[in-house]
């Protein structure tokens, strides 16, 4: 394995409730809630969907917003049977290769391995 691996995948019409997720998943890994900090002038869009779940196995981190899930290694490893069970359970909650319903933009799963 030369490159960590890295892959977004996606919702496109219903929201993940991120309070049940944290919940389901805290059972098998490390859950940490972020809420970012804002202000009273802040001006951005989707304010109130802000908020992200980090959730870690062994080697696979996900990031979970209400759309969007980002998994990535920080060094690249083998995937171990807790990284597995991550990853499958992501690509459950966000079915979606492309950030929109159009033809376009597609993403592809990096390669991986498994460890022995």
């Amino acid at each position: 394995m030369a490159e960590p691996y890295h892959y977004v995948r996606f919702r496109w019409w219903s929201r993940v409730d991120l309070k049940k997720v944290s919940e389901d998943l805290s059972e098998l890994f490390r859950v940490e809630m972020f809420v970012p900090p804002s202000g009273e002038r802040e001006l951005v869009f989707r304010k109130d969907e802000r908020e992200e779940l980090k959730v870690s196995a062994d080697t696979l981190t996900a990031w979970l917003s209400v759309f969007r899930a980002v998994l990535s290694q920080k060094e690249a490893a083998p995937f171990t049977a807790r990284d597995l069970e991550l990853r499958k359970k992501v690509l459950e909650l966000y079915p979606r290769s492309r950030p929109t319903p159009f033809p376009w933009l597609f993403g592809h799963e990096p390669k991986f391995e498994v460890a022995k």
